[in-house]
């Protein structure tokens, strides 16, 4: 988004760092050039919102913090590289915004910021529920990281939503864990039946002022608006739908993002890249929404 690019930041409300990683994915593989491409297509995003007033840099200081250099051998190792590199962004600065890279470092980000916040809610959109239990040997893979993060104590399961749930699982009661543990899921099909000024409410309902985690998987998009992902569902929300949801942050307290995913391999005319980006923007922008907001009203 012609950011600062800044290695060592200090003092910025967000800063946007890459994770160039998928030795968590579980079939498709590519998901490691997902911070380059993103950045490449962010060219296109500039200027103003429409009907925003100011533009989110004018409201917000936020720089590129670059890429975490993530061993593509290790998962034990990459785990807590990228923990060790968040937490440290979060002692000097306010929140983060993490590029992926595959979801297992999402777990990296929800321990950086219980490091700073404590247990924190959790708005997650994505097609899977990601709360699987390790699989052939593969104790961090990106379909385990908010069951680790309910087991650690990172993540106040009954304060989390998961949004855009659908497509396969690999057994039949594969949402009993985040369900027993009192994740709220809306599928797919529901979020298209109550729409997005109901499920608005129910995330604002759920979540309150707790200081909340937004995690964003590109395939919570049907692919025919994301194709460049490792484990794409059909059958999902639209980028219009999830773009307008993704207002609701602004309403809450927002502590920390990743958008997750992005696999540019699969999709040569860069639409699901741009489209990260975009939803990037929004999270940047409902950020400062929601931050000047609970300035106003610290100082009324």
């Amino acid at each position: 988004m012609r950011l600062p690019h800044d290695p060592a930041p200090q003092g910025a409300d967000v800063v946007v760092i890459g994770a160039p990683y998928d030795g968590g994915t579980s079939y498709r593989p590519g998901a490691r050039f997902g911070p380059q491409q993103i950045r490449t297509e962010s060219g296109l995003i500039h200027g103003v919102g429409i009907d925003r007033g100011p533009g989110v840099f004018d409201l917000i200081r936020v720089v590129d913090g670059g890429d975490i250099d993530l061993t593509p051998f290790n998962q034990h190792i990459a785990i807590q590289t990228a923990q060790e590199r968040l937490s440290a962004l979060l002692a000097d600065n306010s929140a983060f915004l993490m590029l992926g890279g595959d979801h297992s470092l999402t777990l990296s980000a929800l321990r950086a910021v219980h490091g700073r916040h404590g247990p924190v809610a959790v708005l997650h959109l994505d097609a899977h529920s990601d709360t699987n239990p390790a699989m052939i040997g593969g104790e961090f893979h990106h379909g385990t990281p908010f069951r680790h993060g309910i087991d650690e104590g990172l993540v106040q399961a009954d304060a989390m939503i998961q949004l855009g749930i659908r497509g396969h699982n690999p057994k039949p009661d594969s949402l009993d864990y985040a369900r027993g543990h009192g994740v709220r899921i809306v599928t797919a099909d529901e979020f298209a039946e109550l729409g997005v000024k109901a499920t608005a409410d129910l995330i604002k309902e759920r979540l309150g002022d707790r200081p909340v985690y937004v995690s964003v998987d590109i395939d919570v998009f049907d692919p025919a608006f994301a194709p460049g992902t490792g484990t794409p569902a059909p059958g999902g929300p639209t980028s219009r739908e999830v773009l307008a949801l993704l207002r609701t942050v602004g309403e809450l307290n927002p502590v920390g993002f990743d958008v997750m995913e992005v696999s540019p391999v699969y999709d040569h005319a860069g639409i699901t890249s741009l489209l990260a980006t975009e939803v990037s923007a929004e999270l940047l922008f409902q950020y400062a929404r929601a931050h000047q907001t609970k300035k106003r009203e610290e100082e009324s």
